[in-house]
């Protein structure tokens, strides 16, 4: 089963997350600070990391930051702030997703699987919707992702994407031109049954623009259709779509 790190600092929380995910199946362990989770990566990057933001001395965002630099591992923000900027940044710095406290033990374990889901999935190159299995590698110009080795390469540059860029840009490639909404994309890239902000794409497209594009506000790639969603383009078909999101 997979493992997944807890780092809450409260632990009456950690204690009921742990109990939750357990019972689950998964495997779990837990710590306290930023800086204990960085050395636990260090030494055994899980399959999952549930990160409070408020934790004490090295707080979420610069947690996450540093665990970026060393692994691509899920990340799930669980934190009490509200505030619109905080999930955004959260988002920016490599998070893929969040949940906001109080939050229903049900809400986290559907997020938890949701994300795990698709990042097996993605793994595995699963079905297509018409039934037929999807290609491993796919190549587009000078864009190629590999889901066999979780790689996305660019004139055959490495480019360092996390886990949740990675999905969104192979999912795109999977159906060049085609327009997809933010709902489709939250849900076949994310996992989400269930109506969740749609600013989690916004901020995950721009991220991505700003890796394997020239000119991000001019970009090749991923074109917007205003009101509508995104679609991913040859640099040599001639439709462009709205650069703004």
């Amino acid at each position: 089963m997979p493992r997944i790190l807890v780092v809450e600092d409260e632990k009456p929380i950690a204690q009921i997350i742990e109990f939750r995910l357990k019972k689950e199946g998964f495997q779990v362990d837990s710590v306290a600070t930023g800086e204990q989770a960085i050395a636990y990566v260090r030494k055994n990057v899980p399959d999952m990391i549930l990160l409070d933001i408020m934790l004490p001395g090295l707080d979420g965002f610069a947690t996450c930051r540093e665990i970026r630099r060393m692994a691509q591992v899920p990340i799930i923000m669980v934190t009490a702030k509200e505030a619109e900027g905080d999930k955004i940044l959260g988002l920016e710095l490599g998070a893929d997703d969040y949940v906001t406290k109080p939050f229903s033990p049900r809400e986290l374990i559907a997020r938890v699987k949701a994300v795990l889901r698709r990042t097996s999935s993605t793994q595995t190159a699963g079905d297509s919707s018409n039934g037929v299995p999807e290609p491993t590698k796919i190549t587009i110009g000078p864009l190629t992702v590999d889901s066999s080795t979780y790689e996305a390469t660019r004139n055959g540059e490495k480019v360092a994407l996390t886990v949740r860029e990675f999905e969104l840009l192979r999912y795109l490639m999977v159906h060049p031109g085609r327009v997809l909404t933010r709902e489709q994309l939250l849900k076949e890239v994310w996992g989400y049954e269930c109506p969740v902000d749609t600013r989690t794409v916004d901020v995950t497209v721009r991220r991505l623009r700003e890796k394997i594009e020239d000119d991000p506000a001019a970009p090749q790639f991923i074109q917007t259709r205003r009101g509508v969603g995104y679609f991913f383009q040859s640099p040599s078909t001639e439709e462009r779509g709205d650069d703004s999101l």
